[in-house]
């Protein structure tokens, strides 16, 4: 009888890679191979790439040779983000044996028969105008909590971004499908379900393969909340301009969605924002912040933002920091412009040096410290649910509470994946926050 093939995943990039990939190693399962730990030797390794940063182009060369470190003759395949924008390139990278593009990633075990060393990577990459079809996807691979994709593509033109280019059009899964693997997750007993797309305020364009809105973002959520077994539902990430006031109230009244909310700025200056192409001006931004603070002020509020932007001067810069310094947020993921291939920003006049982006990259994120730290300091006192994470992090077991508070406590197995009732006590040097249990203290175990 012949041995199973080993396989193993890498994923880069963000929550919807992750889904993906989970989807993906799925594929492979059902079709007889042993899934392992990247780390672990494998006759396969499936890189799942991203394309939004120029550090993400780096780290898959470093993956690969992680990979042929622990088996120089394993097969190894590059999907995902990446691997639709620039294949040819991939393809020549040392060792690499396979490249898929955006709709035949999914089909990635169609493409695997013999698992001989190619001197140069074989690519099959669709035109990104027929990535027009739609397949779900969602990862199960933490068992506190699973990513599950309602959406993909986007049809918008930011002037810096190539999601467009690597994942097509905006399309949407089916509402029928997402609650069916909302409930699938649910019975696998993962309290928390994590939302993702990339443009996921957007849900119900191309639910049916066709541009009108079938269903729209507050339907779906609507009914996610009714889906019985899920602990906790969080929306990862969404545009201020589809984040409507209605979404808003029904968060605020939900049963199980969560009060935190993660809202991409990338600029506090109009001018930089029209040069972006982005769909809303400043003022819209702090209407939505205040919207969400009204109704939940003790919600947690994240931003994105983008610092070096083609055009940005000191004067601009500043004016996004202090947008940011005065805005009531709880937290900011900063990024460091990057130039790309075929977006409008690369041919912008204005570039600013590497130097002084990173210097304004390190003086926001040093307020993003002092962002979360003020937000910590005001849940000192008050009582939230914890969902524990399953990890032995150095002795410690770490949770977040439903508005995003990270905990810390000694090791103990037995509260992994349980939601306990805690009050909020203090906060450590490492910046996490310690807290006593409540007396009826387990919500779900």
């Amino acid at each position: 009888m012949e041995q199973r093939k080993n396989v193993a995943f890498y994923t880069l990039g963000c929550k919807l890679n992750f889904s993906e990939t989970s989807t993906i190693a799925r594929s492979f399962q059902d079709e007889g191979f042993n899934r392992v730990e990247f780390e672990e030797v494998a006759d396969i390794y499936v890189i799942n790439t991203c394309s939004v940063t120029e550090n993400a182009d780096k780290q898959f060369k470093q993956v690969v040779k992680k990979a042929l470190k622990k088996n120089e003759n394993a097969f190894v395949a590059a999907v995902g983000c990446y691997a639709q924008l620039k294949p040819e390139e991939l393809a020549a990278v040392d060792g690499v044996d396979l490249v898929l593009g955006a709709t035949e990633k999914f089909k990635i075990t169609d493409y695997i028969n013999d698992l001989s060393k190619n001197d140069f990577g074989e690519v099959h990459s669709c035109e990104i105008q027929d990535a027009d079809f739609y397949v779900g996807s969602y990862s199960i691979g933490d068992r506190t909590r699973a990513f599950l994709k309602v959406q993909d593509g986007c049809d918008y033109k930011c002037t810096y971004c190539t999601i467009p280019l690597a994942r097509g059009i905006s399309r949407s899964d089916t509402m029928q499908n997402v609650l069916k693997n909302a409930a699938e997750i649910a019975m696998k007993g993962i309290k928390e379900i994590v939302l993702t797309g990339v443009n996921i305020g957007d849900y119900g364009k191309g639910e049916f393969g066709n541009k009108r809105h079938e269903h729209t973002f507050l339907d779906l959520v609507t009914e996610l909340d009714k889906v019985e077994g899920i602990e906790r539902l969080r929306i990862s990430s969404i545009e201020p301009n589809l984040l409507k006031n209605e979404t808003i109230d029904l968060v605020a009244k939900s049963r199980a969605f969560v009060p935190h909310f993660h809202i991409p700025l990338q600029s506090g200056s109009n001018e930089i924002l029209k040069k972006m192409k982005r769909r809303y001006m400043r003022e819209l931004y702090v209407d939505r912040v205040t919207k969400v603070r009204e109704v939940m002020p003790h919600a947690c509020i994240g931003v994105d933002v983008i610092v070096g932007f083609p055009g940005e001067t000191d004067e601009l810069f500043l004016e996004t920091y202090n947008f940011l310094n005065e805005l009531p947020i709880s937290y900011l993921h900063v990024f460091t412009y990057s130039e790309r291939d075929n977006t409008e920003a690369v041919l912008m006049e204005g570039v600013v040096p590497k130097k002084v982006r990173a210097k304004r990259s390190k003086m926001l994120r040093g307020l993003s410290v002092k962002k979360r730290r003020a937000f910590y300091e005001s849940q000192i006192g008050t009582t939230r649910t914890v969902l524990f994470e399953g990890e032995n992090k150095e002795g410690y077991i770490h949770g977040f509470t439903e508005n995003y508070v990270k905990v810390k406590a000694p090791w103990n197995p037995e509260l992994v994946n349980t939601l306990h009732t805690v009050k909020l006590t203090k906060i450590d040097d490492d910046g996490m926050v310690r807290f006593e249990f409540v007396a009826d203290k387990v919500v779900s175990a």
